[in-house]
């Protein structure tokens, strides 16, 4: 999962926070779908947009506040 953020464009810290806070979570199908989602280096804004069209509100609602947690440095995972 952590590869599959930073190939989306998330730092590592920031990936690594949020693969760990999302794995607990979110099914083995919902991390697959995220997995799956490909494109150019992107970024968390545009990488929230992008979940939202899979139309799964848990999905994105878990992703979100990940990466708002991990991002403020909220989250006890977030490392660095």
């Amino acid at each position: 999962m952590k590869s599959a953020l930073v190939d989306a464009g998330i730092s590592d810290a920031n990936a690594a926070c949020m693969a760990e806070r999302m794995t607990d979570r979110l099914s083995i199908g919902q991390l697959k779908r995220l997995q799956s989602l490909q494109g150019a280096k992107r970024g968390i804004g545009d990488y929230l947009a992008t979940v939202r069209r899979l139309g799964d509100a848990e999905l994105l609602g878990v992703t979100t506040s990940a990466a708002a947690l991990c991002a403020t440095g909220f989250a006890p995972e977030k490392k660095s």
